[in-house]
């Protein structure tokens, strides 16, 4: 079930919100009677990581410096 709470009554009432999100709730935040925002339980289940997983390889050209004119193109882009 999915509640909504203005954002002052969230503020107010912070900590049992999260009580009630941590106990499984969805609870929308909104402002000037908009959804703004959703607090949801996090997942106890973290996501699995596999390093090397992705084909290719980045060969040693790859730490050379840049040429002058495109390290131009950067440093001007600031």
């Amino acid at each position: 079930m999915t509640t909504i709470v203005n954002v002052h009554e969230a503020k107010t009432h912070l900590s049992r919100l999260l009580e009630r999100v941590h106990a499984g709730e969805e609870i929308i935040l909104a402002k000037a009677g908009m959804p703004y925002a959703r607090l949801v339980p996090l997942s106890n289940e973290k996501p699995v990581r596999r390093p090397g997983r992705l084909v290719g390889h980045i060969g040693a050209e790859f730490f050379d410096p840049l040429p002058e004119d495109e390290l131009r193109a950067w440093e001007s882009a600031q």
